[in-house]
């Protein structure tokens, strides 16, 4: 017979997913982790395997819902310049009125990980893409209505603000002037004229 968790694994795993999101993944102990989520070894890897299988558990949970986030933020504006214009200038207002930027997870799980582990490469690979896919379809949406130039590259131009995006919210980590990360954006929106 099969004994019930004593424990809620949705909460455990968001407790995990906060940890491993502010401290990275070589800085988050298991001690660290069983403290956080409110559970003994024994049960962590009865429910999630070890460590690297938490994290990755952890990391897909996140990138499914950042992606859902961003999906809706974006189709919340019936104009598409408005729509990422907002996107970029919350993106700052949120990194600025926080104490210490987190950044995102996905993207500090890819300059932690990635460049040393191929799982992590290809899981913060395929979300990049995912989210370049969320920004074409805006674009397509943009130019099939009039309001961007049916010149505009869709699929090239999602790319270059999914870059974009990872950009800034690295760089914002290190507290860069309010007003130079202002001027970046603005000229990333130039490229929606």
């Amino acid at each position: 017979m099969v004994r019930k968790r004593e424990f809620d694994e949705e909460k455990a795993l968001d407790a995990a997913m906060q940890l491993f999101w502010e401290k990275g993944y070589n800085a988050t102990s298991l001690s660290d982790l069983t403290a956080t989520m409110g559970i003994q070894r024994p049960s962590l890897y009865s429910a999630f395997g070890d460590k690297e299988k938490l994290f990755e558990a952890a990391l897909r949970k996140y990138t499914k819902l950042h992606a859902s986030d961003i999906r809706t933020k974006l189709q919340n504006h019936r104009s598409v310049k408005e729509a990422i214009r907002i996107f970029f200038e919350d993106l700052v207002e949120e990194e600025y009125k926080e104490g210490q930027s987190k950044g995102c997870f996905c993207i500090n799980t890819m300059v932690e990980l990635a460049p040393h582990d191929e799982k992590f490469e290809i899981l913060t690979r395929e979300h990049q893409m995912y989210l370049s896919v969320i920004f074409q379809e805006m674009i397509v949406r943009g130019i099939r209505s009039g309001e961007l130039e049916s010149s505009l590259n869709a699929k090239a131009l999602a790319q270059t603000l999914v870059v974009s995006l990872i950009g800034l919210t690295v760089w914002m980590k290190s507290r860069p002037e309010r007003s130079f990360v202002d001027n970046s954006v603005a000229m990333i929106l130039t490229l929606l004229k």
